[in-house]
């Protein structure tokens, strides 16, 4: 077994929401960094609320001791050229590369519904081998160009999105190179239907960022059965941080460990902080994670239950 070299760090879903700003939009971000470096995280994601000026953002994370984790970045190749793309993400990229991030977070936003009134089941898709084949070219040629800039595009797989499922994961991973990273979702691949333990088993070669969302079943179940909206889902508290939901988590830590994972985990729990108020679950997530980090590895399996690929929710 390698090294497990990995880092805590969190997004700042847990104090304000950049989709809902009714959850937490009146918080400060100084809040946030203040509260966050003391519960013990490392680094922060980026949100709306951070400069987007590369030493605005250097000055501000080095007062409270942090590291730049990552930021989410809004592609569009479903609908534009790689071209277009590359001029798109220029500002970006220069930000997280001279902030000392390494991976930038994918998210395929085109025809995405994800911040729309919609039910889930009207999100978008790929219907032929073509499709999911020039779509694919995209991304690795796009993700290509950002790795010759020195950050690794980490696809993130999405509710709402073009690959949202674990066999949308399967095609996008088959089609291209190393050099599109894939960031596992533990909440977002059970929230899919998927197993999340089956998809880290198949992928974690490819794994090069991990944000650790937990799920609670109910809530899910609600939102399939009543065809609410990923929003909907997530202001009723569909999502939770690790220790507080039904994801196994003690498992996907060990296998993580076991392969030699090296880089961040993120807590990213999108919710209320009225409901879920920001520190306590933020501490939560936290403590969770390093506990499992931290164990000998014998500890975090979870015997049985981890090889088998089960997780602890009811069917969704």
């Amino acid at each position: 077994m390698t090294a497990f070299n990995v880092r805590i760090g969190i997004n700042p879903l847990s104090w304000m929401n950049d989709d809902l700003p009714s959850l937490g939009g009146e918080t400060p971000l100084e809040l946030a960094l203040t509260e966050g470096r003391e519960i013990g995280y490392q680094g922060f994601e980026l949100g709306n609320k951070f400069p987007r000026e590369p030493q605005a953002l250097k000055t501000l994370l080095a007062q409270y001791d942090l590291a730049l984790v990552s930021g989410w970045y809004s592609g569009r190749l479903a609908r534009r050229s790689v071209e277009e793309e590359i001029a798109e993400v220029g500002p970006h990229l220069e930000l997280l590369a001279r902030n000392g991030a390494t991976v930038m977070v994918y998210g395929e936003v085109a025809d995405s519904i994800q911040g729309a009134p919609r039910p889930l089941y009207q999100r978008p898709r790929f219907f032929s081998d073509a499709q999911w084949a020039a779509y694919a070219a995209r991304v690795d040629e796009f993700a290509r160009y950002t790795l010759s800039r020195g950050v690794r595009l980490a696809y993130h797989h999405h509710m709402g999105a073009y690959v949202e499922t674990p066999a949308d994961v399967d095609q996008l991973m088959s089609r291209t190179s190393d050099a599109v990273g894939l960031l596992f979702d533990a909440g977002h691949i059970t929230f899919a239907g998927g197993d999340p333990l089956v998809v880290l088993d198949k992928h974690i070669g490819r794994v090069c960022h991990v944000h650790c969302k937990d799920v609670r079943p109910a809530v899910m179940k609600l939102a399939r059965n009543r065809n609410w909206s990923f929003l909907d889902a997530v202001i009723a508290g569909a999502f939770t941080v690790p220790g507080d939901g039904a994801v196994d988590f003690p498992s996907i830590i060990a296998r993580l460990k076991r392969h030699g994972y090296s880089g961040w985990l993120v807590v990213e729990a999108e919710q209320d902080p009225v409901v879920a108020p920001s520190f306590e679950y933020a501490q939560k997530g936290y403590q969770t994670l390093r506990a499992l980090v931290d164990a000998p590895l014998d500890t975090t399996s979870a015997g049985t239950r981890g090889d088998s690929h089960g997780t602890t929710q009811e069917a969704a």
